[in-house]
């Protein structure tokens, strides 16, 4: 059995890039405050402010301990029940938000650490927007709204479209409580990267590079390669959250990458340079795919059709991001250090990828096309 990564591995992987341009240095030590901290994006936020001697402290339920590479306060609370004394009585340069959905969180944090924070950062999504049929949309693009009563009243995020919901009102709710002038919202898109257990990225590494189950030599991709993608590295993200609030940026951020259009064939194709896979890839269509019930974004992890009710939603406008410093790592090196991370994990973990298609119903499908298209 393959064992699982030590927390001190697990960080060389997660930190392990190519060369980034240089950053410039941080203005001087902050307080910073990160509430959640050993989610997905937290862990690399905490080291990152570390590296460019910041003070942290992270607030969360204490449920996963970390290994960190430098003095990290860690206050205990849970904010589902309002228990936030930890945060009483205490003040800090900068408050990053990365767990919130429901807007309660919001409104209790505002009501401790108003006045004592000079800037707050929530972390949203861009399953905020309305419309993800619209090409070239930027922030300020109609937001869903909350229908069923007051969203300050909801406990649950998992029905249908209540995510985006919900996260729409925390912004409203961050921006209520802490002053729009010292509020930044962050709208990632698809958040991939080492450490990501959803696997929505992570299968088309492991996929190309054969690991983890019995794959056969041909391919099934989407679509004709044409249909755009956007996504973010975790920890591009990360660090441009510290970056954001060592200059105490307010605003609205779309936030995913890269800086110019991407097609699924040249993601594809990135993926492949990254984990060193030359893919037979057999492309079917759109319409042969959802006649089959393959649905895009879960079995076709990434992918989404570029035209119809999905045609704008990987393709948001980035440039209030771009213009306030957002830089991406290289898609192969994403591809490199997702899949390093992936093969980690236990073996019985790495043969059930959480999205995308198993060996066998890919067989099935490639065995359905006809005649194969290759690319």
């Amino acid at each position: 059995m393959i064992r699982s990564p030590s927390r001190r591995e697990f960080a060389a992987i997660a930190l392990a890039a190519a060369p980034l341009p240089a950053r410039a240095a941080a203005p001087g030590p902050m307080r910073l405050l990160i509430l959640g901290g050993t989610g997905f994006i937290g862990p690399h936020q905490v080291r990152y402010a570390l590296s460019r001697g910041h003070k942290v402290t992270v607030f969360n339920r204490g449920r996963r301990p970390q290994d960190w590479p430098g003095e990290v306060e860690e206050l205990t609370g849970d904010r589902n029940s309002g228990d936030l004394a930890a945060l009483e009585g205490r003040s800090w340069d900068a408050c990053i938000d990365n767990p919130t959905t429901l807007p309660f969180w919001v409104r209790d944090a505002a009501e401790i650490l108003g006045g004592k924070v000079a800037h707050y950062l929530f972390v949203s999504t861009m399953s905020v927007y309305a419309d993800n049929a619209t090409p070239g949309q930027d922030e300020a693009a109609p937001r869903l709204t909350y229908p069923d009563g007051d969203p300050l009243a909801a406990r649950d995020a998992s029905a249908p479209m209540a995510y985006g919901r919900l996260k729409a009102a925390s912004e409203a709710e961050a921006r209520r409580g802490f002053g729009a002038g010292k509020v930044a919202v962050v709208r990632p898109g698809l958040i991939v990267g080492p450490g990501d257990e959803t696997d929505r990225f992570t299968y088309w590494p492991a996929r190309l590079a054969g690991a983890g189950q019995a794959w056969g030599p041909r391919v099934l991709a989407p679509g004709d390669g044409t249909d755009p993608v956007m996504l973010i590295d975790a920890r591009d993200l990360a660090e441009w959250t510290v970056r954001l609030a060592e200059a105490r940026t307010a605003g609205v951020f779309n936030a995913a990458g890269p800086d110019r259009p991407l097609s699924m064939k040249a993601f594809l194709a990135g993926v492949a340079e990254g984990v060193g896979a030359r893919p037979d890839l057999a492309w079917a269509p759109a319409g042969w795919l959802a006649e089959r019930k393959v649905a895009y974004w879960s079995d076709m992890p990434v992918w989404l059709p570029g035209e119809g009710p999905t045609a704008g939603f990987h393709r948001r406008s980035l440039r209030a991001a771009l213009g306030a410093g957002l830089t991406f790592r290289p898609l192969p090196v994403t591809a490199r250090d997702t899949l390093a991370w992936f093969r980690t994990l236990p073996a019985e973990r790495q043969a059930r990828l959480k999205a995308g298609l198993t060996p066998q119903r890919e067989a099935e499908l490639l065995a359905d096309l006809s005649p194969p298209t290759q690319g």
